[in-house]
């Protein structure tokens, strides 16, 4: 049996793994839920929803990322390309063929599931480096086939998308879009809590491990690599259909390769292999760009030796030293030291 704090004890394994294990951590959750979705809409400016519904776009892909790359061990560099897949996919079938967003965006989640489960197809003989390198390949694919898909696409001059409707009411404020993303966001993060901890996430988790000893469990590492990336990639359309309903248009300057770079960054600061901390590192990371983009011109304006160039560059300097040192003092991300607090908290049974 596992102690968890103030001497409550789990008596079986589906305790164990419960989300919330004491009822005052469910109170805590149910509040935490309460604010979210209903307070901060009602009280926040244009603004401050604006950056919420990007973080929770951004959330949304890093899940799927961190389900491939955190708990299945498979390096993906091209989740930006996904998105692509999912934002023109949506764009599509609601412009050309004039179908419903919340058509839309199933059908385009599940056709980026395809496409990504078509470039997990070399997983089974590929690893590590190369199966990086092929991520990567996916990436550019996608972009030249968008790039040069003349009227369907938009080509370079992009594609308009039809927001999300209901009936006569129309998703156009930043209120109404913060009550869409942020909600399919905590359900999916609620899907992908619960699937990690499936004999799935298990499998995964051992292939991730141990590739050459997981066959010998009777798991069969193709097929589960294979559903990773599906998984994956289905996360990053759902994001992408989000962001075509969004801004209602899309161009391909929405998805350049550096944003992947910035996905596997996500996850090295939040912490790889936890839902919860691909949520720390995306709200962290997208917080500080918020600072520096507000501090960078000031930073101009006091030290005129930074020109317009230099500050705008400070952003991905920033971003690589933080990086930097997540990897060197903890590689483990956010997440752990969110742990360790905790932990340090706890008056039972002793606090070191």
């Amino acid at each position: 049996m596992s102690k968890r704090p103030s001497g409550n004890f789990e008596t079986s394994y589906a305790q164990d793994i419960a989300i919330c294990h004491t009822g005052f951590q469910q109170v805590v959750m149910a509040l935490f839920l309460v604010c979210l979705l209903i307070i901060v809409p009602l009280v926040s400016s244009p603004y401050i929803l604006s950056v919420f519904n990007i973080i929770g776009i951004t959330i949304i892909a890093a899940i799927g990322l961190n389900i491939l790359t955190g708990y299945a061990g498979q390096i993906n560099l091209g989740q930006a390309g996904f998105i692509a897949v999912g934002a023109y996919m949506c764009a599509i079938m609601t412009t050309h063929l004039h179908l419903s967003f919340w058509l839309a965006l199933p059908l385009a989640a599940i056709i980026t599931g395809l496409v990504g489960t078509l470039f997990a197809l070399p997983s089974l003989r590929v690893k590590g480096f190369y199966i990086a390198v092929t991520t990567l390949a996916a990436h550019m694919i996608i972009m030249w086939l968008i790039t040069h898909g003349g009227n369907v696409t938009g080509g370079v001059e992009g594609l308009a998308a039809d927001p999300p409707r209901f009936g006569d009411f129309i998703f156009n404020t930043e209120q109404h879009y913060y009550f869409l993303i942020i909600g399919l966001t905590v359900l999916l993060t609620y899907a992908a809590k619960n699937l990690v901890r499936t004999r799935f996430g298990r499998a995964i988790i051992a292939v991730r491990d141990n590739d050459l000893a997981a066959p010998f469990l009777g798991i069969n590492v193709f097929r589960y690599k294979v559903m990773a990336f599906f998984i994956c990639a289905f996360y990053a359309g759902v994001a992408g259909a989000l962001m075509a309903g969004y801004y209602k248009m899309i161009t391909v300057e929405y998805f350049p390769m550096l944003d992947s770079i910035w996905y596997i960054g996500y996850l090295i600061v939040g912490g790889a292999g936890s839902i919860v901390g691909t949520i720390f590192g995306v709200v962290f990371l997208k917080l500080l760009s918020q600072i520096v983009m507000w501090g960078g011109p000031l930073l101009g304006e006091v030290v005129p030796i930074f020109s317009a160039g230099a500050v705008s560059g400070l952003m991905q300097f920033t971003f690589g030293v933080i990086i930097i040192i997540f990897l060197i003092f903890e590689p483990r991300g956010l997440w752990h030291r969110w742990q360790i607090a905790l932990s340090s908290m706890r008056i039972w049974p002793f606090p070191y």
